[in-house]
């Protein structure tokens, strides 16, 4: 007897596909089909090329019109705070400078003692409705970093919060340890002895299953590539990646130094030199650019684009979402900055927001539309992929899948 049974869960025909899927272009197949089963994608192609009416191949049939491109992966967010910043914004815009509001006791420090007072509950109230926006927006994976913290509980509390984002709104979030952000005021001028309790409590956070990746602010107004060095070190004797805050507002060899420890991204990158490109390139390293940051900063100084381009280096595009340079929650408002800001094509810029992006997280099972991987994907209701990168706002994901399970939509495809 023949078995009837539908051999996948889900499938989309009649859209359009953006599945990168190439070296370059955005991997077009038109009139196309998308199936899935327990969560990997099992067919990206055409319509007419499907062994079978769609009925009979899967459980669920969805007909849409439009684009489906791999789902968003922001790869650098800080989305887990208490509290705003809202009145030094305002400072800014009357002409308080980045380094004078946080040396006089604003900036990170402000979040630290906000973030500190809240409850793990408090603080997961105030930051879901952040990720819910990314979410609707069509990201499926979220990097939450610590860093608001500072003190081994609070940094715990950050890192369960974001924990407990991924479960409740099904996605995937991996959580970066960043306890080298800033010196917080009971360790005035003892960076050293801050930087030996980060290491120290580092071992304990990743017992708890708490750290997927490392991180660290490298600048004058944060810490020495020096004091950098042994972050990465305590890292590296835990075989747990590492990440940077490199070259910012200057040039302190923040990307060779993340280079040097194989690591999985430079962020900011806007004073990195060629020199650093090169060992970017010779490691792998992806430049993640942040172009909420270099907006809201009002900063002239762009990233080596074209040293990128010549070298090779991959170039992923996050919110950087955070209360005080980039209170920013839209990764398609993101590709959008980094298009007028840094000349990115918009292909490139999807590029950096799905492949390049999931690649700065050292994940291989994402970002492009491909049999085998997660049925991770964004249903957009434009008529190119080009759209994305083109309009100011408003709402363009008609549907957001992560491992095949609807997670966000205005309504039926």
């Amino acid at each position: 007897m023949t078995n009837h049974t539908p051999q996948w869960d889900g499938i989309v025909v009649g859209a359009s596909l953006a599945t990168l899927d190439a070296a370059s272009g955005y991997g077009e197949i038109v009139d196309a089909a998308l199936a899935w089963r327990d969560g990997l994608l099992t067919y990206v192609g055409p319509r007419a090329g499907l062994p079978g009416a769609p009925s009979a191949l899967a459980r669920q049939v969805i007909e849409a019109d439009g684009w489906i491109t791999p789902a968003l992966v922001d790869c650098h967010t800080h989305l887990v705070f208490a509290g705003d910043r809202a009145r030094e914004f305002e400072q800014r815009l009357q002409g308080a400078t980045y380094e004078e509001i946080a040396r006089a006791g604003g900036g990170i420090v402000s979040s630290v003692r906000a973030t500190r007072a809240a409850d793990e509950d408090e603080l997961l109230r105030q930051s879901l409705p952040r990720a819910r926006a990314l979410v609707a927006d069509g990201a499926t994976t979220l990097e939450i970093k610590s860093g608001y913290g500072l003190d081994l509980d609070s940094e715990r509390k950050m890192l369960r919060v974001a924990r407990r984002i991924g479960q409740q709104l099904g996605i995937d979030v991996r959580c970066t340890y960043l306890a080298a952000h800033a010196l917080p005021p009971e360790f005035k001028d003892r960076a050293d002895d801050y930087i030996e309790a980060v290491c120290q409590w580092l071992p304990q956070l990743h017992a708890e299953g708490l750290v997927d990746a490392v991180d660290a602010f490298c600048e004058g107004i944060g810490f020495s590539p020096a004091q950098t060095r042994r972050v990465f070190e305590a890292a590296r004797a835990l075989g747990v990646p590492v990440k940077l805050h490199a070259d910012q507002l200057s040039d302190l060899g923040g990307a060779a130094l993340t280079a040097e420890f194989g690591g999985l991204s430079a962020d900011h990158v806007e004073y990195t030199s060629v020199e650093g490109v090169r060992a970017m390139a010779a490691r792998g390293t992806v430049a993640v650019l942040l172009p909420g940051a270099f907006h809201v900063l009002r900063e002239t100084r762009l990233p080596p684009l074209d040293a990128f381009r010549e070298h090779g280096v991959a170039m992923a595009i996050a919110t950087d979402c955070n209360p005080g340079t980039s209170p920013l929650l839209s990764m398609r408002q993101a590709m959008q900055l980094a298009c007028t800001h840094f000349r990115l094509t918009p292909e490139e810029a999807l590029r950096g927001a799905t492949v390049h992006a999931a690649r700065a997280l050292g994940l291989a099972d994402r970002g492009v539309l491909r049999n085998g991987l997660r049925a991770d994907f964004v249903h957009w209701q434009v008529g190119h992929p080009a759209e994305l990168c083109y309009w100011l706002g408003g709402r363009l994901a008609q549907a957001v899948y992560a491992a095949g399970q609807r997670i966000s939509g205005q309504g039926r495809p």
